[in-house]
C-alpha cells in the first residue's frame, strides 16, 4: 500500500513539475463555470499528497473538500473518474475541461450542489 501511494504521489508530482515546466499562462480559477455561483466558491488550500489547489462549492465547506481531495488522492490511480467516501456520503469524481487545464471534480452523489475541484 505505501509503494501504491509513492508511486501515485510521484505521479502526480511529475504532472504537475510538467505543467510547471511550461511557459506560464494565466489560469482561470475552476469555481468560474456559469453553472455555479462565483461568491460563495471557495479556495481551500493544498491536498497535503498530491499539492493540488483544492476548491469548494461553498465558503464553508473546506474542511470537508479538504477530506474529499484527501480520500481522492489515495485512490487515484490516473484513471479518468473513481467514487470515494469522505465526510459521510459518496463523492462521484471525474477529470473535467477547463480552461485552458483539465481539473479534477468529485460532486456528492447525495447531493449535486456539492462539489469539490482539484486543479494544478
Amino acid at each position: 500500500m505505501h509503494s501504491t501511494r509513492t508511486r501515485t504521489a510521484a505521479g502526480l508530482l511529475g504532472a504537475l513539475a510538467l505543467c510547471l515546466a511550461v511557459p506560464t499562462t494565466t489560469f482561470a480559477d475552476p469555481g468560474t463555470d456559469t453553472d455555479t455561483n462565483r461568491e460563495s466558491t471557495a479556495y481551500c488550500g493544498t491536498d497535503k499528497a498530491s499539492g493540488l489547489a483544492v476548491w469548494a462549492a461553498e465558503k464553508g465547506s473546506c474542511a470537508t473538500a479538504l477530506q474529499v481531495a484527501s480520500a481522492y488522492t489515495e485512490v487515484w490511480q490516473g484513471s479518468t473518474g473513481a467514487s470515494v467516501r469522505a465526510a459521510g456520503t459518496t463523492w462521484k469524481c471525474r477529470e473535467r475541461q477547463g480552461d485552458p487545464n483539465p481539473y479534477q471534480e468529485c460532486v456528492s452523489t447525495s447531493d449535486s450542489g456539492r462539489w469539490v475541484r482539484l486543479s494544478s
